[in-house]
């Protein structure tokens, strides 16, 4: 076998058991409604300055 060979019986007959009971991951278990509000003395200049500035100590 050579470099990207692969043993062609490996990939045949490969059964996935996916019963009804098996254990999943529920992407609604944490679902949560509301509001999320901040209050800042910042203005949104100065916010944008903060970014800019974390983006050039980023780089």
């Amino acid at each position: 076998m050579g470099f990207g060979s692969y043993d062609e019986s490996e990939q045949q007959n490969q059964e996935i058991d996916a019963d009804d009971e098996s254990e999943g991951v529920s992407v609604h278990e944490s679902d949560h409604e509301g509001e999320v509000t901040f209050e800042t003395d910042a203005s949104t200049d100065d916010l944008v300055d903060q970014l800019s500035e974390i983006k050039d100590d980023d780089e």
